[in-house]
């Protein structure tokens, strides 16, 4: 206080009352406004990663289109807008759900080239060379992205492939304004990126990026327009296939010119399962996702969370002793079903959850070391991205598409302009070593070519008494399954918005590493407490996944978008 005023003590204290009231009532406002504004969309809605992106997507549903042909656009123009995830030089998995009920799912997924094999990232005593498998050219699968898109939208498209392919092209020819959070990603990956393109690349320049920097990206602009004019073959084959395969020689990466014309996208059948009444349709291996989600949820099924509470110490014991061994049967029994049986069946019954869950008990944590894969007879830093998107017929489609770790392998494509994937690291390189995510894999994971590597995206729709209730998803490797769960729960048990139901934190557990890993504030002190005296180790850590979902609600779909980035919610 300045010299020469005086304040009596009670006036002094009032006034410091007064004020705490007044910020507490305005920070209430504030959240009461967030809450009863969350806008309500009758016509369609898109959630994704970037604004730029959902501008196409809501633009493209504007002219006509449906939820396919917006999911294309975006699936492109995220390529653009958003190269840490979005991707051509990738891959993926598809959920869909028409307005009348019919569902599918789309695998599009990377394979590996077909020189692959099962010890080549191992050194001459057997031991896991990380490095090989990650970054660079060694590390690319065949892409599947582009394939997965052409396939789609010759189902179920309705707009032309050109008109849903231009919004991208043009952002590339034309460029897109960086964010703050890009043009610092851009500044901090620029050594990596020089490393493994000593040739150029349109993600790097001599001074450092900055906030309201345009992004005009020539080469990728090129690759648009072929794709946009040719469509698939646009891609594997011609110009960019001569050149993606130029790069692979350059690097002594495996991928070849077979490899390209050879992949195709699969529709597979969805997983399907009931929960408290709702419908879950999702995805199907070689995604681990949809089985180890709807392994947890008949875990938890007989219990009641709601009552216990958001995150409360049962509530969380219960759900993190469910993903321990929920993690533990994928490292065993989990790959691709095209080169290995999935015991599906059993891992999706209730009786077998129940047995499975039978061994946990409340007075304190089991070591994930005294629990193995369940007996059965006869026997992803996080970047992926995520978007859902319903359109005004109630079509709906819930897209998740990665190059694996943050800009794939570093590897942009000279001459294309496109960054390629690191999902060669997904494979279980050795059986018991864990990958970049810390997830185990065994013989169902194994290295072999034209093989697709286990994924953990876990794209999904929900039903509520016939009729589509929420369309959910999200990045984060192995938190992808645990992110999407918690925010099911959330929603149908905790009776929270959608917007809250992504914004609260959240906790995840794998089997192994032993512990419990939790954003700040996820837990109580009391809980972490009372957890930790059980034999619990919480673990913290930054952000666990970026869930975009929708919700269909009596005035019409909500969005929610995760604030963790710069995911929005558009719609009109």
């Amino acid at each position: 206080m300045q010299a020469g005023y005086f304040i009596p003590s009670f006036f002094y204290l009032a006034i410091m009352k007064l004020t705490y009231l007044t910020i507490c009532f305005l920070l209430f406002g504030f959240a009461l406004q967030a809450q009863t504004t969350q806008p309500y969309y009758k016509n369609g809605v898109v959630v994704c990663a970037q604004p730029e992106a959902a501008k196409v997507g809501v633009a493209i549903l504007k002219k006509g289109g449906n939820a396919v042909d917006a999911a294309v656009a975006v699936q492109f123009a995220l390529a653009v807008v958003y190269p840490v995830a979005g991707n051509i030089g990738g891959g993926g998995f598809m959920v869909y759900r028409s307005g009348k009920g019919k569902t599918a799912t789309l695998d599009f997924r990377e394979k590996a080239p077909k020189l692959a094999s099962r010890d080549m990232y191992l050194d001459s005593a057997g031991n896991p060379i990380t490095k090989m498998s990650i970054y660079g050219h060694m590390a690319v699968g065949v892409p599947g992205s582009v394939a997965g898109m052409v396939k789609a939208h010759a189902r179920y498209g309705k707009l032309s492939w050109r008109k849903v392919v231009q919004p991208a092209l043009d952002l590339a020819a034309k460029g897109y304004v960086l964010s703050a959070r890009h043009a610092a990603e851009f500044n901090r990956n620029k050594a990596t990126l020089l490393k493994y393109n000593p040739l150029g690349t349109a993600l790097v320049k001599d001074i450092a990026w900055k906030e309201g920097d345009t992004l005009i990206q020539p080469e990728l602009a090129r690759t648009l327009k072929r794709i946009r004019d040719h469509g698939r073959y646009g891609f594997y084959n011609g110009p960019v296939a001569d050149s993606l395969v130029k790069e692979m020689n350059r690097g002594r990466g495996i991928v070849t010119k077979t490899d390209l014309k050879n992949y195709q996208a699969v529709w597979r059948k969805p997983v399907t399962a009931k929960y408290k009444g709702y419908g879950i349709i999702t995805m199907p291996s070689p995604s681990s996702g949809g089985i180890c989600l709807v392994q947890l949820l008949h875990s938890v099924a007989p219990y009641p969370l709601g009552r216990w509470g958001f995150n409360a110490d049962s509530t969380v014991q219960l759900i993190v002793e469910a993903e321990r061994r929920v993690y533990a049967d994928r490292s065993k029994y989990l790959g691709d079903p095209d080169f290995y049986k999935v015991p599906d069946k059993t891992l999706l019954s209730i009786a077998y959850q129940k047995q499975r869950m039978s061994t946990f008990t409340w007075d304190k944590a089991t070591p994930s070391s005294e629990v193995a894969p369940g007996k059965i007879p006869g026997r992803e830093d996080e970047e992926t991205t995520h978007f859902s998107i319903v359109d005004k017929h109630g079509n709906a489609v819930a897209i998740t598409t990665t190059l694996n770790n943050s800009y794939g392998s570093f590897v942009f494509v000279k001459g294309a302009g496109f960054l390629l994937n690191d999902e060669m690291d997904d494979f279980s390189a050795k059986a018991g070593s864990p990958n970049m995510y810390g997830l185990i894999g065994g013989k169902a994971n194994a290295i072999a070519p034209n093989k697709r590597m286990l994924s953990a995206m876990t794209p999904t729709i929900l039903t509520k008494n016939g009729k589509l209730f929420m369309v959910v998803g999200t990045p984060g490797g192995s938190t992808i399954i645990t992110s999407v769960f918690q925010t099911i729960l959330n929603v149908v048990d905790f009776k929270k918005s959608i917007q809250d139901a992504v914004t609260v934190p959240r906790f995840h557990s794998q089997w192994l590493p032993d512990q419990v890993d939790v954003e700040k504030t996820a837990l109580t002190d009391q809980v972490k407490q009372i957890l930790t005296q059980k034999g619990y180790k919480i673990t913290p850590r930054g952000s666990i996944g970026r869930v975009d979902a929708i919700l269909k609600t009596k005035k019409g779909y909500q969005g929610g978008a995760d604030p963790r980035g710069e995911d929005v919610s558009m719609g009109y």
